[in-house]
């Protein structure tokens, strides 16, 4: 029967989910049940992807990853496929008319972490945004459930949110990323010669990026907001941390959110929901 099959695989995207991310799966409990398990077959699609590019170091990484875009867009064409985690999505992608161009983007970005970049403004702006804000838009697609001029409303807000989200990973994962991954993602930042004033307008742009989230998320239907709301603030959190922190640091350390902080904000963040105060 397909509909075990189906259970099956998105078991395997909300396993993913729980292994690699608690503020994610924080955040998706506090959406409408209907939504959890097509948020858990997004993220599902995309950290298979991201394992495939920071973890697979002695296999052909190049030809792993052109081998699940590939079938990432066979499946959805033909509403199947032997890779668990790529059906779950493919079921998602089909039910929300997911544009196949987000997932390309996304692909696109991927690839770019496969070859060594010194990212200008332009190449930076487009890694943003198909590694971060497209996922966004696909979840705005499960959000808005066809309601075409909402989602066209609020795009730019979870552009926006994807965007922050982003950023503050990379400032969050900068000497990681460059110490094992020979990665500097912020234009013109020599990892070697970060600064204090170089922080300070990397934090500026991010605060832009959280502000514009803010008034769409405010926006989202019930359904939505309050997961949506969690992970904004969540991230808001982690960043309020990294921006206490002087430059040296973030070249030293990896800077997280204990377990104790996020139950707080899950806590706090439900309360506000359920008396209506986000």
């Amino acid at each position: 029967m397909i509909s075990l099959y189906n259970k099956f695989a998105e078991n395997s995207s909300k396993n993913i989910t729980h292994l690699y991310s608690t503020s994610f799966t924080l955040g998706i409990k506090m959406l409408d049940k209907e939504f959890h398990k097509h948020i858990y077959n997004i993220y599902g699609l995309v950290r298979l992807a991201d394992e495939i590019v920071d973890t697979f170091h002695e296999q052909d990484k190049n030809n792993l990853l052109d081998q699940f875009e590939k079938e990432t867009f066979e499946a959805v064409k033909r509403g199947l496929s032997t890779n668990p985690i790529i059906h779950a999505y493919q079921i998602t992608a089909k039910k929300y008319n997911i544009d196949n161009s987000l997932i390309n983007s996304f692909f696109k970005s991927m690839k770019m972490d496969l070859h060594q970049i010194d990212y200008n403004a332009e190449s930076y702006r487009d890694y943003i945004y198909g590694s971060a804000e497209v996922v966004g838009l696909m979840c705005l697609r499960v959000f808005t459930n066809g309601d075409d001029d909402l989602f066209q409303s609020l795009k730019g807000g979870a552009r926006a949110l994807g965007a922050a989200f982003q950023k503050v990973n990379f400032l969050r994962d900068m000497q990681e990323d460059f110490e094992e991954r020979g990665r500097t993602y912020f234009p013109g930042v020599d990892f070697l010669n970060f600064t204090q004033e170089q922080k300070i307008m990397i934090e500026r742009d991010i605060l832009n990026d959280f502000n514009d989230a803010k008034l769409a998320i405010l926006s989202l239907p019930e359904s939505s907001r309050s997961g949506v709301y969690l992970a904004y603030k969540y991230y808001l959190k982690l960043f309020k941390k990294i921006r206490r922190a002087p430059a040296e640091d973030i070249l030293k350390q990896r800077f997280r959110v204990p377990d104790i902080e996020k139950m707080y904000v899950f806590a706090n963040t439900y309360c506000r929901s359920v008396i209506g105060a986000l």
